[in-house]
């Protein structure tokens, strides 16, 4: 393709595009060989010797600039690089060369990601040591403008405290009966690589950092309960966040339940908002009557046909029995309502609950 070539690159080029540097050239002067068949190499005569500048392929036209391939290839080896390490890049806005960090470069990525997202880092109890080990799958997960990547399964293990690696995982004190454990993924400040740490706290502000140097805590990615022996309560996790008890748990058995709404705890996560997968129970001595399990943010509702509706049916036998199963959102203290028309007495199953943690898959 044709172009046009400023007028001092034309006068310091010499006219000579023989085998070898022309007799008369001085330093400075720019000239071309032909030595090599299809080939058209550029070089600069500094006085005493001749630099090679690039090299033509006249078939493809493709360009080589001299020296850059050897000396990259010839470079040392970093195998770690740091969040300090920087990277050359063109402001096109000013017309220069900036240096960039692999931080900032970082913070740029994952601004440009757009929202905040969890990938992989599915949670299970550890297949030789499930009552007090958790697994955790390689992840990426976007929080906080930053971005953490592992590349492989992370063993934790409840009974002890954080250490990095397959180690233990408690951010801090000792592992609780009937507790929630969430699970955290950290960011390695050096090179951007993913850990996890379990706290019992429902968020990112209040997760125990003093073990943890060099890492930022992210986002919640999983959670597990324990339970009255203080260990894991063994559950499987799907991609979309939905976990379920291999034992489920009756919450209620046989309780009371009247026409005035009462709250109900539930073997769910604490401190968090879940959505319980629920199963229950119904009768009454009264041969119309029905019960309504409910979200606590809808407030105090009213059980019946002509009211705020049934959970699990309506009685029309006196002392029968109605079943019914629902997804019910808790509050943040895991509980739910549950209400009737009449009295009656109420048996709850959790069969788990759904914590999604942004997940994208």
């Amino acid at each position: 393709m044709a172009s046009r070539i400023d007028d001092n690159f034309k006068a310091a080029v010499s006219a000579h595009s023989g085998a070898s540097r022309p007799s008369y050239a001085v330093a400075g002067t720019i000239w071309i060989s032909t030595a090599t068949a299809g080939q058209l190499k550029l070089y600069l005569y500094d006085g005493s010797d001749d630099t090679l500048l690039m090299v033509l392929d006249t078939a493809t036209n493709a360009v080589t600039f001299s020296g850059l391939g050897t000396t990259i290839s010839a470079a040392t080896a970093k195998a770690a690089p740091t969040g300090a390490d920087k990277l050359g890049i063109w402001d096109s806005a000013a017309g220069d060369t900036k240096s960039l960090t692999l931080t900032n470069l970082s913070a740029w990525l994952a601004s440009a990601l757009g929202p905040d997202f969890v990938e992989g880092g599915i949670v299970l109890p550890n297949g030789s040591n499930p009552q007090t080990h958790l697994d955790i799958a390689s992840f990426t997960v976007k929080a906080l403008s930053k971005v953490a990547v592992s590349s492989g399964t992370l063993t934790k293990n409840l009974n002890s405290t954080w250490v990095a690696g397959n180690n233990g995982g408690l951010d801090t004190g000792v592992k609780a009966a009937n507790a929630t454990y969430f699970v955290y993924a950290l960011r390695k400040q050096s090179d951007g690589t993913g850990e996890v740490v379990l706290s019992t706290s429902a968020t990112v502000g209040g997760v125990n950092t003093s073990l943890l140097t060099g890492y930022d805590v992210l986002a919640p990615i999983g959670v597990v309960l324990t339970d009255g022996s203080s260990n894991i309560r063994e559950f499987t996790m799907e991609a979309d966040g939905e976990y379920t008890f291999i034992s489920p748990v009756k919450d209620a058995a046989n309780i009371a339940i009247s026409t005035t709404s009462t709250l109900l705890a539930l073997t769910v996560p604490n401190g968090v908002r879940v959505k319980a997968k629920l199963r229950f129970e119904f009768t009454s001595s009264a041969t119309t009557n029905a019960a309504l399990l409910s979200d606590p943010a809808q407030g105090a509702l009213v059980a019946g046909i002509g009211n705020d509706g049934p959970s699990v049916g309506s009685i029309q036998v006196a002392s029968g029995f109605a079943v019914g199963a629902r997804d019910i959102l808790t509050n943040t203290s895991k509980q739910i309502r549950y209400v009737a028309g009449a009295a009656g007495n109420l048996w709850v199953w959790t069969d788990g609950f759904i914590f999604p943690c942004k997940r994208t898959a």
